[in-house]
């Protein structure tokens, strides 16, 4: 069985080119548009990765991770932010936060999916 990724994200380009470049990769990709919408998929049908954007619509990503973090069914998920916050201050907020991996925008979409797939590794490492 493949790794789902859910790709939360407003800028639809960049949904496109990472849910092609995943599923490429073998990967079953979903994604969202909001913070909302993200939410509810993670608590109905959690993925096994998350990509996530910090600058969303209510809440923003940096509240989502905390609220994924702060339940124990979700804590060990594996979150790449991906963002256009890059400043010190923001990178911090997600560590505090515990992301699992932080990258600014403009991003390499090679840095992206090698990510993903070492997310996706050390993921099946701790299951097993």
């Amino acid at each position: 069985m493949s790794a789902t990724v859910l790709i939360v994200e407003d800028e639809a380009h960049i949904v496109e080119a990472l849910t092609f470049l995943l599923a490429r990769e073998g990967f079953e990709v979903r994604a969202r548009n909001n913070g909302t919408a993200a939410w509810d998929t993670i608590l109905q049908t959690p993925p096994d990765i998350l990509i996530l954007d910090a600058m969303l619509p209510e809440p923003d990503g940096f509240e989502i991770l905390r609220r994924i973090r702060s339940r124990a069914e979700l804590a060990t998920m594996p979150v790449l932010m991906l963002t256009a916050k890059g400043q010190k201050r923001d990178r911090e907020v997600a560590e505090a936060s515990g992301v699992s991996l932080f990258m600014t925008k403009p991003f390499s979409n090679g840095d992206v999916v090698a990510a993903v797939k070492k997310l996706a590794a050390d993921r099946a490492a701790e299951r097993a």
